[in-house]
């Protein structure tokens, strides 16, 4: 299993990192994107990505966008030439909290789409109410690239279909109390499209029994999504994590042994 989305730079996972890894590797995940965020974060992700043979990605997410630097495109450029970093972002809008203002949020991603545009690299979206103005800037970009931790409906995930896009789904997927609209969209949503992720150390899996103590989530948790997704799917999780692989390659333009 490769799990294409995990905050591995997060302060939760900063006295226990390599443990986490292996613990990872114990359970078959054998790949991770370590996820960057803004320009001093995409920098410790790639050193672990290095440390620990993982790949990652480079960006400013749209909570840091008012902190990115005058020159950010040249430090997530310089960053991008590393052979472990696959994509540009996190990247994208978020109108739920507003951590920095929305012309400033509008500004820095289309900056990002550009600058992915120019690397010939994909481009790692986060978007949350913000569909109208996150669609608008990617048909305008038309980028490759994935929606990481998509939640969304139906009709959200047939307008980033049309655009070529692939879908991040994590254990959002496995929570009864919110993840109706995503599982009726997955009805409709081309497994050639799929990819799996975590999102640790948040988005723990409710489906975990016996239900654990801590509410951190793992990278070796990802075998609950993937089997939330064969059975919805109606074939066998060794399909599910197949079929992601290939999509990973086809995405990210990386040869997996």
């Amino acid at each position: 299993m490769i799990d294409i989305g995990v905050n591995l730079t997060s302060s939760q996972f900063a006295a226990d990192t390599d443990a986490v890894v292996a613990r990872a590797r114990d359970a078959g995940i054998t790949n991770m994107v370590v996820i960057g965020c803004d320009e001093r974060d995409s920098q410790h992700a790639v050193e672990l990505a290095r440390r620990h043979q993982l790949f990652c990605t480079a960006g400013i997410h749209p909570h840091n966008a008012k902190d990115a630097s005058a020159e950010f495109e040249q430090v997530i450029a310089q960053l991008a030439s590393q052979s472990e970093v696959l994509a540009i972002g996190e990247c994208g809008l978020d109108y739920n909290r507003d951590f920095s203002p929305r012309p400033v949020q509008r500004e820095i991603f289309a900056r990002q789409l550009a600058l992915a545009n120019e690397l010939a690299l994909p481009v790692y979206l986060h978007e949350r109410d913000a569909s109208a103005d996150m669609l608008a800037l990617l048909r305008e970009y038309q980028p490759r690239g994935i929606v990481h931790c998509f939640t969304g409906n139906t009709e959200q995930a047939q307008h980033y279909l049309e655009l070529g896009l692939y879908l991040g789904i994590t254990g959002w997927v496995c929570d009864e109390r919110r993840s109706q609209a995503l599982n009726e969209a997955l009805a409709h949503i081309p497994r050639e499209r799929l990819l799996v992720e975590t999102d640790a150390p948040y988005l723990l899996p409710r489906t975990i029994r016996p239900k654990p103590k801590s509410r951190r989530c793992e990278p070796h948790h990802l075998g609950y999504v993937v089997t939330h997704l064969a059975q919805r799917y109606a074939c066998t999780e060794a399909e599910i994590i197949a079929q992601t692989k290939h999509n990973f390659s086809q995405l990210f333009n990386v040869e997996l042994r």
